[in-house]
């Protein structure tokens, strides 16, 4: 039950944080990061299964990933803001930068 209520508050700000990712700065580094958090998801619930010590790393690994998401959507957002206030574009370099991080997601 614990579990399942964890997961229930942890919901919205990833959809938020994802959506925010995926429309602001790139959506394929967002998708995968967007994976890799479902699948920790389900290892947070098997882990809840046996001792309570077996779903940390699940729960430490999905806090990574949204921070990953959330970084994502703060550079798009100040990218966003650059153009409009300032009319320099860092998109090109946002992406490439976010591409090549997110596979050290896979890094537990």
């Amino acid at each position: 039950f614990h579990s399942s209520q964890n997961c229930g508050h942890a919901y919205p700000t990833f959809l938020a944080v994802l959506w925010c990712a995926g429309l602001l700065c790139s959506q394929a580094p967002a998708a995968f990061a967007g994976l890799m958090y479902l699948f920790v998801r389900q290892k947070y619930f098997v882990g809840y299964l046996g001792e309570r010590t077996q779903s940390t790393p699940g729960y430490l690994f999905g806090k990574r990933i949204i921070l990953f998401l959330f970084l994502m959507s703060l550079a798009g957002i100040l990218n966003y803001y650059l153009v409009f206030f300032f009319g320099s574009d860092f998109e090109i370099h946002i992406k490439t930068i976010t591409s090549a991080i997110s596979p050290l997601l896979l890094i537990p």
